[in-house]
């Protein structure tokens, strides 16, 4: 037979047993709480940053020289598009290097960071084989061969090659935009910092891959 003490022994027992339980359950759902605010922190910070990352206006030095901007570049004017691809693209067929700044023109373009390729409208290793000779047609990499041998001629001395390639990664971003945003959404999820050769060029070529989906290409292959 239970004794009075033993009876309020186990009720108090068990009042702090249904205490504990209240509070385990509060404290998960709180953390619960927490973790879908940084989740949803997380995605607004990253979907805030990529939406960033197409570059806008007149660039500088050579925008206004060239009578270009960015945002000429756009699937909203494809005929403005074309023509400011086309404008760069024929000083790709206009420009004859020198000796040097072939040296450089190689490197920007196929060595430095595995070199910079056309990747979504062909499948060529970069846009100019290991001699500096074009390989690929297409007109982004026709445009973004045009603006490296312009950079290199003109101010060569005021851009370093790294430079050089993050303003040829910007307008392959501006040809490719729906996937590069993708692609840096990708970059920024695994802490890669965001800039113009992380996203544009071959050193995280293929990062995307299973985590984005195709996106059109502004300008013509």
């Amino acid at each position: 037979m239970k004794s009075i003490k033993d009876d309020t022994l186990f009720k108090v027992n068990l009042g702090l047993l249904v205490i504990a339980l209240l509070v385990v359950i509060f404290n998960s759902y709180q953390l619960a709480q927490i973790g879908q605010i940084e989740r949803s922190v997380t995605a607004n910070t990253i979907a805030g940053i990529t939406s960033s990352v197409i570059p806008t206006g007149v660039p500088g030095i050579y925008g206004s020289e060239l009578g270009i901007s960015f945002d000429d570049v756009s699937a909203s004017d494809p005929n403005k598009a074309d023509a400011t691809i086309k404008k760069l693209g024929n000083l790709d067929m206009s420009i004859t290097l020198s000796d040097i700044d072939k040296e450089r023109y190689i490197n920007v373009l196929y060595k430095m960071e595995n070199g910079i390729s056309c990747e979504y409208c062909c499948g060529a290793r970069a846009i100019i084989f290991d001699n500096g000779e074009p390989a690929c047609g297409c007109a982004h990499s026709y445009a973004m061969r045009g603006l490296a041998k312009y950079l290199l001629t003109k101010h060569g001395s005021e851009y370093t090659d790294a430079q050089i390639l993050e303003e040829v990664g910007k307008w392959k971003t501006l040809f490719f935009p729906s996937i590069l945003q993708q692609k840096a959404a990708v970059l920024a999820s695994k802490g890669i910092e965001l800039n113009y050769i992380n996203i544009a060029s071959n050193k995280y070529r293929g990062i995307e891959k299973g985590s984005a989906e195709g996106g059109s290409m502004v300008g013509g292959c």
